[in-house]
């Protein structure tokens, strides 16, 4: 549970079920780590919050700390793609490497036959059962695609999705906040969180990076005519396919690349340039959820028709999805401005979540 409004009714909804169900909150984020105070501490109001749920809802409960492993396998792992001018996603590699994975790996010490539900909006289903083979779960998409979280949860392996529960996936958002209301749980009008768990929702995002990056001066060149027209502090400051303030200019510039090798940002004019067009999409290592079965598709020498998303909020996009040595080329039907390395590439066939990859390249040409 994350003190929050989803968790709380799956909370709910569960301990409706012949469960022996207990709750779990996870620790992974101490601002003494950053200030020597509890001041503003987000994480013991929502430990409270969930206290409140569980004596509610008539369920132990439990905090697990996991804020060291969330600091090595999440947070710097993270900061180092930052300050080579990659975009990561954090909130990805949390629920591999923390929540279904070192939290996994924790509860799974009092009981083998435990089973982790969240308050995610997705679905599981099993595919597949003869008397060889048992059947495999496969990873869905949510019912309310409004809401769908299976981007943030493609990069789980098939070991973990087998003990995943997800008791909202065949619900709307509507619903889940009625029934809370419905029931008087204590979290029922609490907001969404949003943005990055250790940034919080009031903290310039640049503003934080800059207290764990030191600046690193660089050129801002002008793709038009090859002119520096600023200087940066940092490739970390700036996003591909976002706004670039920059003085002086007659027409809003975009970012359209970032280049480690020389330390530079290059900017165009208007949202609309050419150069922030992206075709092609290359990532090395995909990580398939069904690890070592690649779908049938894939070994056709015209690719494998498919979807992908590069962001959570974002509808899917179609694409062909070829071989590339030891990683994947996806062709995209329609180009695509703000796509980035170090985002995460997430790939569907429908509803059906197959895994996702770090890009790694972008080709603007057709």
């Amino acid at each position: 549970m994350s003190g929050g409004v989803d968790s709380s009714v799956a909370a709910r909804l569960l301990a409706e079920k012949d469960y022996d169900l207990s709750a779990v909150f996870m620790r992974n984020w101490d601002t003494r780590d950053e200030s020597g105070t509890d001041v503003g501490c987000q994480w013991e109001k929502d430990w409270e919050d969930v206290q409140r749920v569980c004596r509610m809802v008539g369920i132990p409960r439990r905090m697990v700390d996991l804020h060291r492993q969330y600091w090595t396998q999440v947070f710097e792992p993270s900061l180092n793609s930052w300050e080579s001018g990659s975009t990561p996603n954090p909130d990805v590699w949390c629920n591999r490497e923390v929540k279904f994975g070192a939290l996994l790996q924790h509860l799974a010490q009092d009981s083998q036959t435990l089973w982790l539900a969240t308050g995610h909006y997705a679905r599981k289903d099993w595919h597949g059962h003869n008397i060889t083979f048992p059947p495999r779960p496969r990873l869905l998409r949510a019912r309310d695609l409004s809401k769908d979280q299976t981007y943030y949860l493609s990069s789980i392996p098939e070991s973990s999705l087998t003990r995943a529960l997800f008791p909202l996936g065949e619900m709307h958002k509507k619903e889940v906040r009625n029934l809370a209301l419905k029931w008087d749980l204590p979290t029922a009008v609490k907001d969404e969180s949003m943005g990055i768990c250790f940034v919080g929702e009031k903290r310039k995002f640049n503003d934080f990076l800059s207290r764990y990056i030191p600046p690193n001066p660089g050129p801002i060149i002008d793709m038009t005519n090859s002119r520096q027209i600023a200087t940066h502090q940092g490739l970390w400051n700036y996003t591909v396919g976002q706004g670039a303030k920059i003085r002086g200019c007659r027409m809003r510039m975009f970012v359209a690349k970032k280049d480690l090798g020389t330390n530079t940002v290059f900017v165009v004019p208007g949202s609309h340039h050419p150069a922030l067009n992206v075709n092609t999409i290359h990532v090395s290592n995909f990580d398939w959820i069904w690890t070592g079965s690649p779908p049938v598709g894939l070994q056709q020498s015209s690719g494998m028709t498919a979807q992908v998303k590069y962001r959570h909020c974002m509808e899917s996009e179609g694409c062909v999805v070829h071989r590339d040595g030891s990683g994947l080329r996806l062709r995209l039907d329609v180009p695509q401005k703000g796509i980035a390395p170090g985002q995460v590439a997430t790939l569907y066939l429908q509803d059906w979540c197959l895994g996702c990859g770090v890009i790694d390249e972008t080709d603007s040409k057709g």
